[in-house]
């Protein structure tokens, strides 16, 4: 079922879902193997789909941390606001990422230890992708990573004008292969990296 469905979003929103399957439980376990999930309080889920990468979450976090779902899509969106609505501390939003410090206020979470995202930026626009990755880069806390995932390593110098460090690893089981991006950067360095940041966007 969760496959049709992803199949259906992908045929009538391409440049927004990215692919024709959900990801693979491989990429799961490497998209999320970075967090440390003894000391998160807050994460937030970029393009969360069918909610592959958010099992996982909400199986390995603390039942105290919160989880803030960012779904654009609004077939996703009802998917996941009907599968997680018994789960406490699990938020799901229908919107753009672009806007995740207005949602943050929203649900008073202060800061973020992990972004993940399922977000493809090869198809998004230069505009929305600068605004996604500046918020994102502003919302996390120093030791805070950015893990996404994409399909080719084209985007690796554009994501290196928000993140000062990209650490890449591959996942051929999953259709198709991809990247694992973990970026993170020192809040000493953000402040040298704002001018180039907002010449981008």
């Amino acid at each position: 079922m969760k496959k049709i469905l992803f199949l259906y979003q992908f045929l009538i929103n391409p440049k927004s879902v990215g692919a024709i399957l959900p990801s693979s439980r491989f990429l799961g376990d490497k998209m999320i193997e970075k967090i440390n999930f003894k000391k998160a309080k807050y994460i937030v889920e970029y393009g969360p789909g069918t909610g592959v990468f958010t099992e996982k979450l909400i199986k390995k976090r603390d039942s105290k941390t919160v989880i803030l779902l960012v779904e654009n899509n609004k077939g996703f969106y009802s998917l996941l606001k009907e599968k997680y609505k018994e789960q406490n501390n699990v938020f799901v939003v229908n919107g753009s990422a672009e806007h995740i410090e207005r949602y943050l206020r929203e649900f008073d979470i202060p800061y973020v230890d992990y972004v993940i995202s399922g977000l493809p930026f090869s198809s998004l626009s230069k505009n929305i992708s600068c605004k996604i990755l500046l918020n994102t880069n502003k919302i996390l806390k120093e030791d805070g990573i950015f893990i996404t995932f994409q399909y080719t390593k084209l985007k690796k110098e554009f994501i290196k004008h928000y993140f000062t460090k990209i650490d890449i690893k591959r996942e051929y089981r999953n259709f198709p292969p991809a990247y694992i991006f973990n970026c993170s950067t020192s809040k000493k360095h953000m402040e040298e990296f704002d001018d180039i940041k907002n010449t981008n966007c």
